[in-house]
C-alpha cells in the first residue's frame, strides 16, 4: 500500500471513528449526562461541532496549499481531514436548513449521509485494488492488441 492509499484509509478510518463518536457523545449529552449536559455554550450561546469540523478543513487546505510534500499525506493530516468531515457531515441538515434539526425527524439526513459515506468509502478501500488492476490490465491489453 502505497502513501495515497495508507491516507485515504486513515482519512476514512476517522471519519467513521469520529462520526460514531459524536454520535454517542451527543447523545450521551442529550440524555443530560456529563458536565457539557446540553452541549458546549460560547458566550451563552450553543457551540455546534461542525465549526470545528470547517477549522480543521481549512488547517488541513493550509498545509495541502502551503506545506511541505511530507506533511501531505503526513497520517496526521489525514485524520485531521477525516474527523473534519465527521464532524461537519454529522450537523449537514444544520449547516443546509440554517435551522437547528439536529434532533428531528430532518435531521436524520444527516445520519443517512454519513452512514452512507462510511458504506461508500468501505467499499471503495476494499474494492479499489482490484479496480486498479483491472484497469491496468484492460489499457495493457489494448496496447498490445493488434491492429
Amino acid at each position: 500500500m502505497g502513501p495515497a492509499e495508507r491516507s485515504v484509509l486513515v482519512a476514512w478510518s476517522t471519519f467513521t471513528t469520529t462520526f460514531t463518536a459524536t454520535r454517542a457523545v451527543t447523545h450521551w449529552i442529550r440524555d443530560g449526562h456529563g458536565p457539557a449536559s446540553g452541549g458546549i455554550t460560547v458566550g451563552g450561546r450553543h457551540f455546534h461541532h461542525y465549526n470545528i469540523g470547517i477549522a480543521l478543513l481549512s488547517a488541513v487546505g493550509a498545509v495541502a496549499l502551503r506545506g511541505q510534500e511530507r506533511h501531505r499525506r503526513h497520517p496526521v493530516t489525514a485524520m485531521a481531514y477525516g474527523a473534519a468531515n465527521a464532524l461537519i457531515v454529522d450537523e449537514l441538515m444544520l449547516l443546509l436548513d440554517l435551522k437547528d434539526v439536529y434532533w428531528a425527524k430532518d435531521g436524520r439526513t444527516s445520519v443517512d449521509a454519513a452512514v452512507g459515506l462510511i458504506g461508500v468509502g468501505g467499499i471503495y478501500l476494499a474494492a479499489a485494488p482490484f479496480w486498479h488492476r483491472a484497469a491496468r490490465e484492460l489499457a495493457s491489453t489494448a496496447v498490445h492488441r493488434p491492429a
